[in-house]
């Protein structure tokens, strides 16, 4: 007796089980890994996107949560389990899991704590899926993404973290307000440490083509009377203002990995302030992952671009190295 679906289709060809070929591999559902999957997925970014988390009722609740969206999406395979074997074939994975940052704590002091939830994560990764880009979000995320290329052998284009690229934006967007201008048209770079010791690049702060500190000389430092050193400092502030308000930040970071992650997937050569291995670069000894301005593709990191930074700006992002250095050296594997 034929079944209804019989009936109602005639087979013309037996599938292959092809694997994915555009496949997105998130690690962590909570706050941050949620907000970073649901802006993935609302870019058609991949074809499969897969979900792991050591929680199993809110992996699958939050799995479920999201296939129940699907006609709403251009997604058509959302899978999630314990087990890595289901980020097998992965082009990218994005790691978010990790000891939650508490009110007050710096991103510094959580290392420790997320260093062995690593060691347990990458070998995972690497086993299933060795060829893919590993994209780390978690905090504190350069010594983490050292941590990442450190444990999974791969060659440091391929590991990536998110960096700086939410403190620019942030950075950008205060900016706006300040000048009544749109964001994407506000230019201005925020590298070095994702956090306490980033970097703004007052010297390469522009709209239109137009340098700002042609037109405030003063501009970042004591002596200017438009203090825009302030916008800098609410940057760095605002991650501990969200969580004080609202317990975590998810949001913003979720859209910042979405727009790293379409870079990635869809090869666009964008430029993005991500922490990538700056040995050898602006006075660096180092093995430190750091942000600075790189140029994003299908196989990770192709360049990192040569800002020139002014000798106030190079000396800050020394510092940073050396603070990264001082707790990355005591590091237990």
């Amino acid at each position: 007796m034929a079944s209804m679906k019989d009936s109602l289709i005639h087979n013309v060809h037996k599938e292959e089980h092809a694997h994915a070929h555009n496949k997105i591999t998130v690690v962590g559902v909570g706050a941050v890994g949620m907000a970073c999957n649901i802006s993935i997925l609302m870019k058609d970014l991949a074809d499969e996107i897969a979900l792991v988390d050591v929680i199993e009722d809110k992996l699958k609740g939050e799995m479920m949560d999201l296939q129940h969206g699907s006609l709403f999406l251009r997604t058509p395979k959302i899978v999630s389990g314990k087990d890595y074997s289901v980020t097998a074939h992965s082009k990218l994975v994005i790691i978010t899991a990790g000891a939650r940052q508490q009110e007050g704590e710096s991103r510094l002091n959580l290392v420790q704590r997320n260093v062995n939830i690593f060691k347990f994560i990458i070998p995972n990764i690497v086993k299933y899926s060795p060829h893919c880009i590993l994209l780390v979000v978690s905090n504190p995320v350069d010594i983490l993404t050292y941590v990442a290329w450190k444990i999974s052998g791969f060659p440091q284009h391929r590991v990536i973290g998110s960096g700086c690229n939410l403190d620019s934006a942030r950075f950008r967007y205060l900016m706006g307000e300040k000048l009544g201008i749109h964001s994407m048209s506000c230019h201005g770079w925020v590298i070095g440490e994702h956090g306490d010791s980033s970097v703004p690049v007052w010297s390469g702060m522009n709209v239109a083509g137009v340098s700002l500190k042609s037109l405030n000389p003063d501009m970042g430092t004591e002596k200017d009377k438009e203090n825009w050193k302030e916008v800098h400092k609410q940057v760095v502030d605002s991650a501990y203002e969200v969580i004080k308000l609202k317990g975590y930040t998810s949001w913003a970071i979720g859209l910042s990995v979405a727009d790293l992650t379409e870079t990635i997937m869809k090869n666009l050569r964008r430029v993005h302030p991500v922490s990538t291995m700056v040995k050898g670069m602006h006075g660096v000894h180092d093995e430190v992952f750091l942000s600075l301005p790189c140029v994003l593709g299908n196989t990770g990191i192709t360049d990192v671009v040569k800002m020139t930074l002014k000798p106030d700006e190079e000396g800050h992002l020394k510092k940073s190295a050396d603070t990264l250095w001082g707790i990355q050296k005591e590091l237990q594997f």
